[in-house]
């Protein structure tokens, strides 16, 4: 099996900025939850980028813990493989302390949790930015402009960042997904 792609910018802070890499490997008709009144969303097979925040420096809401819980599924649904990668690494850099396993479970409240309950939809890959700056909503608007991402829905991953998307498909190659890790190192020191 592969080794899992993790990438953790920054050490100062148990809050953050991250990026999921999706991949779904069929084609499915979605209801976000509630977005858009439960509209059906199509989305094709392929790769999906989401970025999200946790700017807690403890409790439920901190980065490790939020990473942690969109690596699990919900009910007795096998978690994605990536989990127990991010539990590890998250122990050898200080990220997070004690069980970081949702404590009662995974119920779906984020519009990613949806796409990431899907047996087909798999979460292949993490760069997380340990900052309490908010660059969430920067970073999304960078990435909808990127001639490699295309908005599936306007508004989608976003229902508290009015005018943003959080969830984007993404046409782009390795080399482009291997270039984020620079781009978000940037934009957390503030050159982007």
């Amino acid at each position: 099996m592969k080794t899992p792609n993790i990438v953790i910018i920054g050490d100062e802070s148990q809050a953050g900025t991250y990026l999921l890499r999706i991949r779904l490997k069929k084609g499915a008709a979605l209801r976000f939850g509630r977005f858009k009144k439960g509209k059906l969303i199509w989305l094709t097979a392929g790769e999906y980028a989401y970025v999200g925040s946790a700017l807690a420096e403890k409790g439920a809401t901190t980065l490790a813990r939020r990473l942690v819980r969109h690596a699990t599924r919900s009910g007795d649904r096998e978690p994605h493989r990536i989990r127990e990668a991010l539990i590890h690494r998250f122990a050898e850099c200080g990220l997070g302390d004690g069980n970081l396993l949702p404590r009662r479970g995974k119920t779906l409240h984020w519009n990613v949790d949806f796409l990431l309950d899907l047996p087909s939809a798999e979460l292949v890959g993490v760069v997380a930015i340990r900052s309490r700056r908010r660059l969430e909503d920067r970073l999304a608007k960078r990435l909808e402009k990127d001639v490699h991402t295309q908005i599936i829905e306007r508004g989608l991953g976003a229902n508290d960042v009015p005018g943003n998307t959080h969830l984007l498909r993404v046409s782009g190659e390795e080399a482009w997904w291997a270039s984020l890790p620079e781009l978000l190192a940037g934009m957390a020191a503030g050159n982007s």
